[in-house]
């Protein structure tokens, strides 16, 4: 069964920059996806796509976040990235990393495979 735990999470003020981490395990098929998630403000049912990539490197954004947050993964240590630049308080989230491991949708929306989240906070 995969396993996602993400870190990296905190407090920071507006403009500021951090990178979070998801360490991943398990096995995944030969067509794969992963992305990076946030939960919709006041709803906590649901979440909103961040950032996705896919076994061929293939990226995707969602527009908030274009041109300031980049997601990559390092094979070798097994890692998925979200570098996050320019933090607003809009950013402020529970930020979950998940997997659809036997899928490509573009953003990753058919994941079932989650992490528990890390929280990021941004003051103005």
């Amino acid at each position: 069964q995969v396993q996602l735990a993400e870190s990296g999470g905190g407090s920071v003020q507006a403009g500021e920059s951090l990178r979070l981490s998801c360490a991943v395990s398990g096995s995944f098929g030969s067509r794969w996806c992963m992305g990076w998630f946030r939960r919709a403000p006041g709803e906590e049912r649901k979440v909103e796509v961040v950032a996705a990539i896919d076994m061929d490197g293939n990226t995707n954004y969602s527009d908030d976040v274009k041109g300031r947050f980049t997601i990559s993964q390092d094979n070798a240590k097994k890692t998925l990235y979200l570098q996050m630049n320019n933090l607003k308080p809009e950013d402020t989230r529970l930020y979950l990393c998940a997997a659809d491991p036997r899928g490509t949708e573009r953003l990753c929306r058919n994941a079932v495979n989650w992490g528990q989240g890390t929280q990021v906070t941004v003051s103005s």
